[in-house]
């Protein structure tokens, strides 16, 4: 798998019959094969291995300083703010006796009564949860 359409590198997963104590798959990494005419080197395999996941709009394949969105997204709620805000911009402090029900604080620590939105998957988490099925 191309790691993005501009890399000149490539990823590839190859799954290793072994024992338990994967003897094999120890013996193989780090160790180097030529391939076409270019040296190869087998790794350990790692979540998402240089495709990155950009911190301003939270879409893969791009780092946050090349990111063309105009603006923050929350990874949280999708609102244009950055995510470390999100307890102060989504209302998770503020206190509101007139609403329907009634809005209390939200102590920090606990749990956010508000549902999340996945920009990637459009499940109901966070879009940084490593629980998606994009990660």
């Amino acid at each position: 798998m191309r790691a993005s359409p501009n890399s000149d590198m490539v990823v590839v997963w190859i799954d290793i019959w072994d024992s338990q104590n994967s003897t094999w798959a120890k013996q193989l990494i780090n160790q180097k094969f030529n391939f076409r005419n270019d040296i190869a080197t087998i790794h350990t395999y790692n979540m998402h291995p240089g495709v990155p996941q950009c911190q301003n709009c939270w879409q893969w394949d791009h780092i946050t300083n090349k990111c063309h969105s105009q603006g923050w997204k929350c990874a949280k709620c999708n609102s244009p703010h950055k995510t470390i805000n999100y307890w102060e911009m989504a209302g998770c402090y503020k206190v509101n006796p007139k609403a329907n029900p009634p809005r209390v604080v939200t102590v920090i620590g606990e749990p956010c009564p508000h549902n999340f939105k996945c920009v990637n998957c459009k499940g109901d988490h966070s879009t940084d949860d490593k629980q998606c099925p994009f990660w």
